[in-house]
C-alpha cells in the first residue's frame, strides 16, 4: 500500500477536516463496543485510542508513527496476524476490507484471534458509498485503490463467524447532516447508511 506509506499524513488529516463524520463513526463503533480489544488495519489509531482499545497492527509503518503510544502497535498484515489465538477479547476492523487483497482472510484470521469480530464499512449502494466510487474512478489517490462491500457481502465472507447485530449511521447523504447518532438496523436497512458495523460472534459460542 505505497500509498498510505507516501500520504500517511494526508489520510489523518481526512479526520480533522470533516469532524461530523468522524464522530458519527465513532458513535457508532462505540455503540456496539471493543474495548480492550485490538483493531486490525489500525493506521494512525483514530479509533482504536479514543474507544479503549489495548492494541493495533497495521503493514504500514509510517502509518503507525502517527498512532498514540499508549497503544501497544504492532507492524503486521491483517491476512497473516502475528498474535496468538484468543489473545484479545474482539477484534475491530474499520474501513480497511476494502483496502486488503483477500478480506475472507482478514475475518477469519481475526476469528482466530477473538471471539468477536466487529467490520465496519462504507456499504457500496448507499450515497457515501456511491460517492467515493466516483471520486475514485477520478482518480482519488485513496478511494481509487479500494474495493467497497455490500453488508451482506460482509456477512456472506465471514466462514465461521455468526453476524449477532448492525449498527449504522450517516443515514444524511453527503454533504451530510451534522453528527448523527448510530442505531441498530437490519442488513438491508444498513445497505443506505455511510457506515455501518457488523458484529460478529464465533460459532458455538
Amino acid at each position: 500500500m505505497d500509498v498510505f506509506k507516501k500520504r500517511a499524513g494526508d489520510y489523518d488529516a481526512w479526520y480533522e477536516k470533516r469532524p461530523d463524520l468522524y464522530q458519527s463513526e465513532l458513535r457508532a463503533v462505540s455503540k456496539i463496543g471493543c474495548i480492550g480489544g485490538v483493531e486490525i488495519g489500525v493506521g494512525t489509531g483514530r479509533f482504536a485510542a479514543p474507544l479503549g482499545l489495548r492494541a493495533g497492527v497495521d503493514p504500514v509503518r509510517e502509518m503507525l508513527r502517527l498512532a498514540p503510544r499508549e497503544l501497544d502497535l504492532v507492524e503486521g498484515v491483517g491476512e497473516l496476524l502475528p498474535i496468538r489465538a484468543g489473545a484479545y477479547p474482539c477484534a475491530l476492523i474499520v474501513v480497511t476490507l476494502c483496502f486488503v487483497k483477500s478480506p475472507e482472510a482478514v475475518l477469519r484470521e481475526a476469528a482466530r484471534i477473538a471471539p468477536r469480530v466487529v467490520a465496519c464499512i462504507v456499504p457500496r449502494e448507499s450515497p457515501w458509498g456511491r460517492l467515493y466510487l466516483q471520486l475514485g474512478a477520478r482518480g482519488h489517490p485513496f478511494y481509487s485503490k479500494a474495493k467497497f462491500y455490500t453488508v451482506a457481502e460482509v456477512v456472506k465472507m465471514a466462514q465461521g463467524l455468526a453476524p449477532a447485530r448492525v449498527v449504522a449511521t450517516l443515514f444524511n447523504p453527503p454533504p451530510g447532516g451534522g453528527i448523527e447518532e448510530p442505531v441498530e438496523a437490519t442488513v438491508e436497512e444498513a445497505e443506505g447508511a455511510g457506515f455501518a458495523c457488523i458484529e460478529f460472534k464465533r460459532r458455538g459460542i
